[in-house]
Order: structure tokens, then sequence, then C-alpha cells
């Protein structure tokens, strides 16, 4: 697994375990909500993740570029499918996207060597 990969994950899954140890109720129902939110409905699964991917990227959120990448490759999708949906991102968001959409590429590039 590449490093930047294996560094994310193993940083968002101690964080968040420190996060929700505190057991703040409010903190726990985000969480919870975020979850729902991806769940298979009356849009599958790929299409949120492309969506959640998209407005990460307008709000440029690197973490949460890199989790719906994740996501979306472990969905299956194919980077010509990301690349569309970063595209539109990056009509949206304007030039000021340009450097998340550089590490947007590393990412999946790193993921993509994963395996």
């Amino acid at each position: 697994m590449s490093d930047i990969v294996t560094e994310f994950n193993d940083y968002r899954s101690k964080m968040n375990d420190a996060i929700l140890a505190d057991n703040n109720k409010i903190i726990k129902r985000i969480f919870n909500l975020d979850t729902n939110a991806f769940a298979e409905g009356a849009l599958d699964k790929k299409t949120k993740e492309l969506l959640g991917l998209v407005a990460s990227t307008v709000l440029r959120c690197d973490d949460c570029i890199k989790y719906h990448l994740e996501a979306s490759y472990n969905e299956g999708l194919k980077k010509e499918e990301v690349v569309e949906a970063l595209g539109i991102a990056t009509l949206v968001g304007g030039t000021i996207v340009i450097p998340h959409l550089r590490r947007a590429y590393e990412y999946w590039d790193a993921l993509e060597t994963k395996r």
C-alpha cells in the first residue's frame, strides 16, 4: 500500500477513535449522519461518492477529497469517471481548486498502485 494512503488512513482512524472516545453526543450524531448519508438509497453509492468528491473539491478539503477518492475506488469507479467528476469540480470551484486537483491525482495514483 502506498505511503500516502497508509498514512492518511492510519491518522484518520487514530483520530476518529480519539474523537469518538470522548463520547460527545453531537459529534457522534454528525459521524452517524455522514455514514447514513452515503448509504445506498435512491442514489447508488457510486453517485453519492462522486457527489461527495465534487463538493469536497469545491470546498477545498484535502482530507475529504482523499476519503471520497478512496471510497470511489473501493466502489469500483474507474479513473475516467473520477476525472470527469473532478473536471466538474474544477469548473464549479475555479482555478483555486487546481492545487487540490493535483493532490487528488496523486492520491488516486497511489490507490491504483496499492493493488
